[in-house]
C-alpha cells in the first residue's frame, strides 16, 4: 500500500555482514521542519504573553521609562524623592559593584519598578472605567457630555493595537446582584404566567426565600465572586452542560448553514480543501492573537475573549457522572470521515501549512478510497450521540488500549473534524421549503453517526459542495462559532477563490504522504453498545422537526425606521406568533450576553413580560385602535431592552438564582421547561452591502422542552431576516410549520401598526 512506503522512516536489509540500516533522509527532513515548526509557535506564543502580560503599555515603553529616569539622574535630578539613593546603599553593601554600575543599576530597577507601577494603574484605572454601565441605558443615537468624556478616558488608558486577550486583565467581574432585587425582578418575570392565587403563594415563599435562606446562600456567593474569575461561568459549564447525562446532539450541539444561494463550487474535495485551509489561517491568528478583540460602543468597549481558548485542539471527553474538556496546546492533523472509515489527514508538510490544492488532493484520496469499513467502525461516532453513561463506559472498557487508543486519540487530539458527506444538500430554488429543513436536520444530526459530536465543531461537506457546521455548546456559545464561520466563509470567496474547472488554485503536490486510515477493533460487545446508543439517536433525531425559512418582506432598516430595537421587533412578534399557536403564554428564553465581564458567557433574558402579554392581547382584540396598540407595543418593546440591558450588565435573574442553588427547592417554578427558547445569531464580518451574494442563514438548535419550541434568527442586512424553527414531532400541539407561518404573519401585523407598512409589500 502506498500509505505503508510513505510511512517508513527508514529501511534494513540483512546481508552476511549483519543488518544495514539506511535512514530515510525525507524523514529527517520532516523531523527538522517539523521541530523548526513547533519552536516558531513557541517563540510566537512566549512574546505574544509578554506583549499580553504588559498591556495597555507596551515593552517598548520599558526603555522610554527607564531612559527617562537615567536622564533626569545625569541632570544631577533625581526623579525617586531618595528610592534610588537607597537602592544604591543596598546595593553598596554587596562590595561587587563600582559607584557608577551601581547608579545604572539602581536606575534601571527604578525605572523598571515605576514602569511597573504605571501598568498596574493603567490596568486598575481601565478596569474601574469599563465598569460603569451607564451607557448602555442612555438613549440610542444620544450621547451625554459625560458619556463622551468617559469613552475618551477608556480609550486613553485602552493602549495601542490591542491583540486578542489583551483587555482580559482590565474587565471587571461579573457582580453579584442583591438577593432582593433578583428575588423582584423574578416574581415580576412570572406575574404574567400565573393566577392571583398561584402568584401569592409564589410572592410568600420568594420573600421567605429573600429574607431568611437567600442571605445566607449570598454569602458564600460572595466570597467566591471575589476568589474566583467569575462566580457563574466555572458552575455553568460543568452543571448544565458537562453532567448533563442525555444526548448531546440535537440537546446542546447547534449548527451553522452555508450561503444562501451561492454556491463557490460543486466539487466536494475542493470545497473541502479550500475551507479547511481558511480555518487553519483563522486557526493561525488565533495562535499569534492577531485576531483582534470585539469591541462595542464605537470600538471603545471590548468583549471578553476567553471562550477562544478552546477553539481548536479541544474535545469533549465522556464521564460517568460528568464529562471534561481535554484542550492539547496544538495539533497537526485532523480526522476525517467519509462512508463508515476514519482518515487521519497532516496539516504540515516541509515545515509549512498545507495549500488549499494540496489539502484538495488529500479529500479527493479519501473519496477515491473504495476501501471498506473495519467491523463496528461505521456507526462508531452514534456513541457519542447517544446518552453519556454508556459511552463512558465504552470509552473505558474498549478504547483505553492498543490500537483502539491510539485511534481515538487521534480523533480527540485532532484540530477539529470533518465530514465528506455521500449525500447532496442545500436550498434547492425548486423546492426552498423542503431542501432548507432537510438540510438544517442533516447538519443538527445527519444519520448519527457520521459526525462527532464531542469535537469543538464538525465541518460538513456535502457531495454537492454544499457545508455546515456542528458546534458542540460547552466550550464556547455560538457568537463565538459565528466569528470564525463568517471569517472562514469570507475568506474563501473573497481570498482564496476557485479556478474556472472548480479546483482550488494552485498545484498538486504528490510527496505528500496521503492519508492514513485509522485502526480499529472493535469487539461484538462494544458493537452492541454502539447500536443502542444509534437507537438512541435514531429516536431522539426522528421527533426532531425542523423549519427553515428566509423572511424578506422587510428588515432591520424598516424596524429601525419605526424607531424600535431590531431585536426587540422580533421578540415580539415571537410573543405573538406563540399566542397565536398555543392560546397560552409561557416561559420564554432569550440567550444575551455578559461578556463585558471577564469569562461571562450568557445570561437569560424572560421575555414573557406582563407588558408584552398586554400588547398581545391587545393585538387579538379587533375592537381596539390601532393608536392603543402601538402604544402598547412601544412600552412592551422598550421593557424588553430594559431587561437586555440588565441582563448584559450582570444584573439578569436566572444566573444568580443557578449559582444560589436552591432553586427547584424554593422557587419551583423555574424548573418548568422552556417552551419558548430564543436566541439571535450576530452578523459579524460579512458586509452585504458590498457583497449582497454573501447571504447566509445563519443556524439554529433544537427544541430545549418537548412540547416547546426552539428559535434562532439572523437578521441579514437591512432587509431579511432567516429564522430557524424546532420542535418535537411527538408533541401534538407544537408544529414548526405552523409555528413559522405565525412568525411571519405577526411580524407583517405589527409592522402594520406603523405608518411605514406601505413600504412593506410582501
Amino acid at each position: 500500500m502506498a500509505e505503508a512506503h510513505q510511512a517508513v522512516a527508514f529501511q534494513f536489509t540483512v546481508t552476511p555482514d549483519g543488518i544495514d540500516l539506511r535512514m530515510s533522509h525525507e524523514a529527517l527532513k520532516q523531523i527538522y521542519l517539523s521541530g523548526v515548526h513547533s519552536w516558531k509557535k513557541k517563540f510566537i506564543r512566549f512574546k505574544n504573553g509578554i506583549i499580553t502580560g504588559v498591556y495597555p503599555a507596551s515593552p517598548s515603553s520599558w526603555l522610554i521609562v527607564v531612559v527617562g529616569v537615567m536622564s533626569t539622574m545625569y541632570a544631577k535630578i533625581d526623579p525617586s524623592l531618595g528610592i534610588i539613593a537607597k537602592i544604591n546603599r543596598t546595593l553598596d553593601t554587596t562590595g561587587c559593584m563600582s559607584n557608577q554600575t551601581q547608579n545604572i543599576v539602581s536606575g534601571i530597577l527604578f525605572g523598571t519598578g515605576l514602569w511597573v507601577a504605571l501598568i498596574v494603574t493603567m490596568r486598575y484605572s481601565l478596569k474601574m472605567l469599563l465598569s460603569y454601565h451607564g451607557w448602555m441605558f442612555a438613549e440610542h443615537g444620544k450621547l451625554s457630555a459625560g458619556t463622551r468624556v468617559w469613552m475618551a478616558l477608556v480609550k486613553l488608558f485602552s493602549g495601542r493595537k490591542p491583540m486578542l486577550y489583551s483587555f482580559q486583565t482590565s474587565l471587571p467581574r461579573l457582580p453579584v446582584p442583591a438577593v432582593k432585587d433578583t428575588v423582584n425582578r423574578y416574581l415580576e418575570s412570572v406575574r404574567p404566567l400565573m393566577d392571583d392565587q398561584e402568584f401569592r403563594r409564589m410572592e410568600g415563599l420568594a420573600k421567605d426565600f429573600a429574607f431568611n435562606l437567600g442571605p445566607r446562600l449570598q454569602w458564600y456567593l460572595k466570597l467566591k465572586s471575589w476568589w474566583a474569575t467569575n462566580y457563574v461561568s466555572d458552575w455553568w459549564e460543568e452543571y448544565v452542560y458537562l453532567r448533563g447525562r442525555g444526548p448531546i446532539m440535537v440537546n446542546s450541539n447547534y449548527f451553522a448553514m452555508d450561503f444562501l444561494y451561492l454556491s463557490p463550487t460543486t466539487l466536494q474535495a475542493a470545497r473541502a480543501g479550500n475551507v479547511i485551509h481558511a480555518i487553519l489561517l483563522y486557526r493561525k491568528k488565533l495562535d499569534r492573537q492577531e485576531i483582534k478583540p470585539i469591541l462595542l460602543m464605537g470600538s471603545t468597549v471590548p468583549l471578553c475573549s476567553a471562550q477562544w481558548e478552546r477553539m481548536f485542539n479541544t474535545s469533549r471527553i465522556p464521564g460517568e457522572e460528568s464529562d471534561t474538556l481535554q484542550h492539547v496546546k496544538d495539533s497537526k492533523h485532523i480526522v476525517v470521515y467519509h462512508k463508515g472509515r476514519y482518515f487521519k489527514v497532516w496539516l504540515y508538510h516541509d515545515g509549512r501549512l498545507l495549500k488549499p490544492r494540496e489539502i484538495e488532493q488529500q479529500m479527493q484520496r479519501i473519496l477515491d478510497d473504495d476501501s471498506e469499513p473495519q467491523t463496528g467502525e461505521k456507526k462508531l461516532a452514534a456513541l457519542t450521540a447517544g446518552d453519556r453513561v454508556p459511552w463512558a463506559k465504552a470509552r473505558q472498557a474498549y478504547f483505553s488500549r492498543g490500537k483502539n487508543k491510539q485511534s481515538l486519540d487521534a480523533v480527540e487530539k485532532a484540530a477539529f473534524f470533518v465530514t465528506l458527506d455521500d449525500i447532496e444538500q442545500g436550498y434547492r430554488k425548486e423546492d426552498p421549503v423542503r431542501s432548507l429543513d432537510a438540510y438544517a436536520k442533516s447538519l443538527i444530526h445527519g444519520r448519527c453517526y457520521d459526525r462527532w459530536f464531542d469535537k469543538t465543531f464538525t465541518l460538513i461537506v456535502f457531495k454537492n459542495g454544499r457545508m455546515g457546521l456542528n458546534a458542540e455548546h460547552s466550550w464556547a456559545d455560538a457568537p463565538i462559532v459565528g466569528h470564525l464561520w463568517e471569517n472562514v466563509m469570507a475568506t474563501e470567496y473573497l481570498e482564496l477563490g476557485y479556478s474556472e474547472d472548480g479546483h482550488c488554485k494552485g498545484d498538486t503536490n504528490q510527496n505528500i504522504p496521503v492519508p492514513t486510515k485509522l485502526q480499529w477493533e472493535i469487539p461484538e460487545e462494544c458493537q452492541e453498545v454502539i447500536e443502542r446508543s444509534l437507537s438512541t439517536a435514531i429516536a431522539l433525531a426522528d421527533d426532531v422537526d425542523f423549519h427553515s425559512f428566509f423572511f424578506d418582506a422587510f428588515g432591520k432598516g424598516l424596524i429601525k425606521k419605526a424607531k424600535t430595537s431590531p431585536d426587540g421587533f422580533v421578540q415580539l412578534a415571537l410573543q405573538l406568533a406563540h399566542y397565536r399557536d398555543m392560546g397560552k403564554f409561557s416561559l420564554s428564553y432569550e440567550a444575551s450576553m455578559t461578556r463585558l465581564f471577564r469569562e461571562g458567557r450568557t445570561e437569560t433574558v424572560r421575555s414573557c413580560t406582563v407588558e408584552s402579554c398586554n400588547f398581545v392581547r391587545t393585538m387579538e382584540d379587533p375592537t381596539e385602535s390601532n393608536e392603543n396598540k402601538l402604544k402598547l407595543f412601544q412600552l412592551a418593546a422598550a421593557k424588553h431592552q430594559h431587561l437586555y440591558r440588565l441582563a448584559m450588565t450582570g444584573a439578569g435573574i436566572d444566573r444568580h438564582l443557578f449559582c444560589l442553588y436552591v432553586v427547584s427547592k424554593y422557587l419551583a417554578v423555574l424548573s418548568e421547561p422552556w417552551r419558548l427558547s430564543t436566541s439571535q445569531t450576530p452578523q459579524q464580518h460579512i458586509d452585504l452591502k458590498k457583497n449582497p451574494e454573501m447571504l447566509s442563514c445563519g443556524g439554529g438548535f433544537g427544541p430545549v422542552a418537548d412540547d416547546g419550541y426552539g428559535v434562532s434568527y439572523m437578521i441579514l442586512g437591512e432587509n431579511s431576516i432567516h429564522f430557524h424553527v424546532s420542535s418535537k414531532i411527538s408533541c401534538s400541539d407544537t408544529d414548526s410549520h405552523r409555528f413559522g407561518k405565525n412568525i411571519q404573519k405577526a411580524m407583517v401585523d405589527i409592522m402594520g401598526l406603523f405608518n411605514l407598512s406601505k413600504n412593506c409589500t410582501k
